[in-house]
């Protein structure tokens, strides 16, 4: 059920959640945790919108449902603020700002891409992103990687893919092996029905195989990333590398690091990264098609939890599948990394680079942005030396 107020409160929520957002999506550089904690400072401590245990809440439930989880943050702020408009408003006005930006880099990097120039920005971006992502690996193991059990899910996960499994399959394999490690501790008690919906994960089928690119295949493959894709933003690794790169063929793992260096380098959601990839491969129809496939089903999720947001807190059984599948996560996040270090790290300069953007992420605790910038001017400045 969707929040409550006057007609008169109502126009002046929608007009800030839409100027609050609009702006955040233009400035919001760092990744989902720096989104996150831009949120908290403005809509609990300084614009008073939210307590601080009305906040963790809405965190809890965006980092329960599948998609982006600063997305769906905004999303949900935006509801709770401002009701089913507000839900629009917080998600598309977030959005919009990082698509725009990307769709023009998109634009510059298929018209000039090929030039030595441009080139040379990536030669230094793609090890600085390895960087990034190890980083975002090792901190999200610490949290998630709870005890045995967890542990033997994220190696299991991370064999199995490299040996290539499917990588929906393991996600879900993550999920419901710890679901059933909380089921043998409540054994007579039955699982209940907020169980039977990740097992549905099982039955989801994938986008049958082709060669040749469609805008429905796009469409189809998106929203079934969207759909399913627990975790950081960068374990969209996973997933798009599973279907763009092996399955359909259609990029290669350098447009793909391309392709995350674009959405790391701009503000805003990382899962942008589908305008880049769909402009790539169809023009301004398949950056548009593949931006609105895959953060869809966040605002259908949204929609669909917040009526039993404080129940979906407190159960253990939800608690239990969502560590499942966080784990599981981090191990395709561990397998696709080294997979497009083989792409990014070509060199001596290039394996430097990454050594000293680990060494300064891990002590100095940077600005990725920043760290992205200072890989591109060193790859400029190596590309001119030579």
């Amino acid at each position: 059920m969707a929040p409550e107020f006057s007609n008169s409160t109502k126009s002046q929520r929608i007009r800030e959640v839409a100027l609050f957002f609009l702006r955040l999506g233009f400035t919001a550089f760092g990744g989902p945790a720096a989104h996150i904690a831009i949120m908290h400072a403005e809509v609990v401590e300084r614009r008073k919108w939210l307590d601080e245990q009305r906040f963790l809440d809405l965190l809890g439930a965006a980092n329960m449902i599948p998609g982006p989880t600063s997305t769906e943050m905004a999303i949900l702020i935006g509801f709770e603020r401002a009701g089913w408009v507000g839900l629009l408003l917080g998600g598309t006005c977030f959005i919009l700002p990082a698509m725009l930006i990307v769709l023009a880099l998109a634009w510059a990097y298929v018209r000039f891409g090929t030039m030595a120039q441009a080139g040379w920005l990536f030669y230094g971006i793609k090890p600085i992103i390895i960087a990034i992502i190890l980083q975002a690996l090792w901190g999200l193991g610490r949290k998630a990687v709870k005890n045995i059990p967890t542990a033997i899910v994220g190696v299991g996960v991370l064999i199995l893919y490299l040996l290539g499994a499917n990588v929906l399959v393991l996600l879900a394999a993550g999920g419901l092996a710890l679901l059933l490690v909380e089921g043998l501790r409540h054994t007579r008690k039955g699982l209940p029905i907020a169980a039977w919906f990740p097992l549905s994960y099982w039955y989801l089928p994938a986008a049958a195989g082709a060669s040749a690119y469609s805008l429905p295949l796009l469409f189809l493959t998106l929203l079934k990333i969207g759909a399913v894709l627990y975790g950081s933003g960068y374990v969209l690794l996973a997933f798009l590398h599973a279907d763009f790169v092996v399955r359909l063929g259609w990029l290669t793992d350098q447009q793909l690091v391309d392709a995350i260096a674009i959405g790391q380098v701009t503000p805003g959601p990382v899962f942008t990264t589908a305008t880049f990839i769909g402009y790539l491969l169809g023009g301004l129809p398949g950056a548009l098609l593949g931006t609105l496939a895959i953060f869809l089903p966040s605002f259908f999720f949204v929609a669909l939890i917040y009526p039993v947001l404080n129940r979906l807190r407190n159960s253990p059984w939800t608690a239990a599948f969502l560590d499942g599948v966080i784990v599981a996560s981090l191990g395709l996040m561990a397998g696709v990394t080294g997979q497009l270090g083989l792409a990014a790290l070509v060199d001596p300069f290039t394996i430097v680079l990454a050594l000293v953007a680990v060494v300064i992420l891990f002590r100095y605790k940077i600005n990725a942005t920043w760290l992205i910038l200072a890989g591109a001017l060193a790859g400029v400045a190596v590309k001119l030396i030579h």
